[in-house]
């Protein structure tokens, strides 16, 4: 995420998505959303999408005439979309806490379910952004010409691909894939645009240190917690207290959709799926659930945490960027909320949103 922050890929990938669309009230909305999307292809990581598109995107939208508070939203439920839109950590994680769940499958699993996410959050961005008559100078801006814009944004267009049919053709592993972006970032910044010097190679290699870090402190406490789980023999009272409440199969879902909701409001998706899977998958295999479609359920919760305060961690990066406090983004983030929560119901009520596409591919 940082390599490609610093890379002028984003930039670049803006310039080109407003040639297509254009400008006018409502479009750099839609535009940060697209792109937050297509760079998800690139990362899988929310935080880093949000800091890559906000650079550009929370100033381009103030110079038209956009409140920070509403474009901080905007960038951050934009972002959300990366961990469904493969390749996503948090399809990694899970892969590595559910061995019935394998990689391919949950990158594939989470491709719908992303693009409808971030579908639906367009349609409210673009209203609310008309409804209240922001971006006034929007259209007086100048419109990037689309084959010199194409032309500077091939490099990054082409990262996907090259990830994404690298993996396909079998010519990586979906961790290998991570050192393919890497040292792809890093040829882009430094040879083609040359935006990354030497000397920007310390702070990148120790931003992603810091971050790698707080990870791997994360998995290891939460390692004890889940032995911890099993050695007192915690899990299976629980599982059987749950599936004989009465509730039923909807019912306990529903319930455990709530209880993910509240803990997302205070813990990141890592801790998440490293503390609550070791305890939920009981209950999943009890009631016979796929586990790549729970997979993308509870990646879809995480996802809406992400941008959900008072610890939404992409709406901290952006409105960092944007300088406003949380709390001015909330009466816009509910309606962004509303809209990725009917993509959440649509693909419990409906599962083959999610398991159609593994299902072509033979996963």
């Amino acid at each position: 995420g940082s390599i490609f922050d610093r890379s002028g890929v984003a930039k670049r990938l803006v310039d080109f998505a407003i040639a297509i669309v254009g400008r006018g009230p409502g479009m750099l909305p839609l535009v940060s959303i697209a792109v937050a999307m297509f760079l998800g292809g690139i990362s899988g990581s929310g935080p880093a999408c949000a800091a890559a598109v906000g650079a550009v995107m929370i100033t381009a939208m103030s110079r038209a005439g956009y409140p920070g508070s509403f474009s901080a939203a905007v960038v951050a439920a934009g972002a959300a979309t990366d961990i469904l839109i493969p390749p996503s950590v948090a399809f990694i994680i899970y892969s590595v806490l559910v061995p019935g769940a394998s990689v391919p499958a949950l990158f594939a699993a989470g491709m719908v379910p992303g693009i409808l996410a971030g579908l639906a959050l367009i349609i409210p961005a673009v209203w609310l952004a008309r409804k209240h008559k922001m971006g006034g100078l929007e259209a007086h801006l100048p419109r990037p010409p689309f084959w010199a814009s194409l032309r500077e944004a091939s490099w990054g267009l082409a990262a996907p691909v090259l990830i994404l049919g690298g993996m396909r053709m079998g010519w990586f592993t979906p961790t290998e894939a991570a050192v393919v972006a890497v040292f792809y970032g890093l040829f882009v910044g430094m040879f083609i645009h040359r935006s990354i010097k030497l000397r920007d190679l310390f702070t990148i290699l120790r931003e992603a240190a810091e971050l790698s870090a707080v990870i791997m402190l994360v998995v290891t406490l939460a390692g004890i917690f889940a032995w911890a789980l099993s050695t007192l023999s915690v899990i299976d009272p629980i599982t059987h207290a749950i599936v004989n409440s009465g509730l039923g199969e909807w019912g306990v879902l529903a319930l455990l959709i709530l209880l993910l909701m509240t803990v997302g409001m205070f813990l990141d998706g890592i801790s998440i799926f490293l503390i609550f899977v070791p305890l939920l998958m009981p209950i999943a295999n009890a009631y016979g659930w796929d586990p790549v479609w729970f997979g993308v359920i509870l990646t879809l919760k995480v996802a809406l945490g992400q941008f959900t305060p008072p610890l939404a961690v992409n709406l901290m990066v952006s409105c960092r960027i944007a300088r406003v406090p949380m709390e001015s983004t909330v009466r816009w983030v509910v309606w962004l909320l509303g809209a990725m929560f009917l993509v959440l119901v649509a693909v419990l009520v409906f599962p083959q949103l999610a398991l159609w596409l593994p299902h072509k591919l033979g996963y």
